[in-house]
């Protein structure tokens, strides 16, 4: 077996100065693409799922499904992790499945969606730190807030609040955290900025100031997408609405990685080239109703984008 906690993959990935991909998958379609590309690519691979965020409706099902198909793939390490948990016992759950890694996210107010204070945020995710390290289980932490609209928190649209350096170094003394997400420019959700100049905003003075003074935790960038308009177009130009806009570029995260950037999450960009792959097969393949012919694109388009995307963040060949 090769499932690995999130803090042994990232202090290989800070020793070779990468980034390891963190893909959210919410079927297990999905998940054999983040691991058949990770094998393709011999990259090191965070297959992460949200609470509540699937296609099934028995979510222990899922889980205990994910945790028996990542274990077999044996070629390259994995990370099993849970992203934005907004509870407690979200990352309970996680780790009574066998996840090797949880997020807290504890950065908003689970009662009215507003920013947590700095205490409350320390309070909760002091919390799982204390059930999850007994486990051997790597606990990921959230600091400020990302723009954009979280997957899996209907209607919930976020301005940016940067990061603060001092108040890194204070919530990692305070929680112990092995991994701590930044707010550092970028946004979650399919639309993102309105402008190109939305795709270069990444605050990469601001990273390697709380990197540099933060050298044993590592730093990971949640909202990274690049929001391909390749994809959108395709989407678009085969029955879908999707408003076009600018992610962060490919580029910018680059430097970002120089900068101390260890994790990279990404949903948006896989799961548009998976829609986009899809909705271009149905329309032009309209007497097709058999399942396995309708997936075999949309997965090829989702496991091209993660390769791609595993060899923009120096993983590739790490494994």
């Amino acid at each position: 077996m090769t499932l690995q906690t999130l803090r042994a993959a990232l202090a290989e990935a800070e020793a070779g100065e990468y980034a390891v991909g963190a893909f959210n998958v919410s079927s297990i379609d999905q998940a054999i693409a983040v691991l058949d590309a990770a094998e393709a690519e011999h990259s090191p691979v965070i297959v992460q799922s949200i609470a509540g965020m699937s296609a099934y409706d028995d979510e222990s099902r899922w889980w205990t499904r994910l945790r028996g198909l990542v274990e077999e793939y044996t070629a390259v390490p994995v990370v099993l992790h849970l992203d934005h948990g907004r509870t407690y016992d979200d990352c309970v759950r996680a780790i009574d499945h066998g996840f090797t890694s949880v997020m807290i996210d504890a950065s908003r107010s689970t009662d009215t969606d507003e920013p947590a204070s700095f205490e409350e945020n320390v309070a909760a995710t002091r919390r799982v730190v204390d059930t999850a390290a007994p486990a051997g289980v790597s606990v990921e932490g959230e600091l400020g807030t990302i723009g954009g609209a979280e997957a899996g928190v209907s209607g919930i649209v976020e301005e940016i609040v940067f990061a603060d350096p001092d108040q890194a170094v204070e919530f990692v003394a305070q929680t112990g955290v092995d991994a701590l997400a930044v707010a550092v420019g970028t946004s979650h959700g399919s639309v993102k900025f309105t402008d190109e100049a939305g795709g270069q905003r990444l605050r990469l003075e601001l990273i390697a100031e709380i990197k540099s003074r933060l050298p044993e935790t590592f730093l990971v960038l949640h909202g990274s997408s690049s929001v391909p308009a390749e994809a959108v177009s395709v989407i678009n130009a085969h029955g879908g609405v999707v408003r076009p806009s600018y992610g962060i570029s490919p580029a910018q995260k680059t430097r970002g990685v120089a900068a101390g950037i260890r994790k990279i999450n990404q949903g948006t960009d896989s799961h548009l080239a998976w829609s986009a792959e899809l909705r271009r097969f149905l329309q032009e393949n309209p007497a097709v109703v058999e399942p396995s012919e309708q997936l075999r694109p949309a997965i090829g388009g989702f496991r091209a984008m993660v390769a791609q995307r595993m060899r923009e963040f120096g993983s590739s060949g790490r494994a």
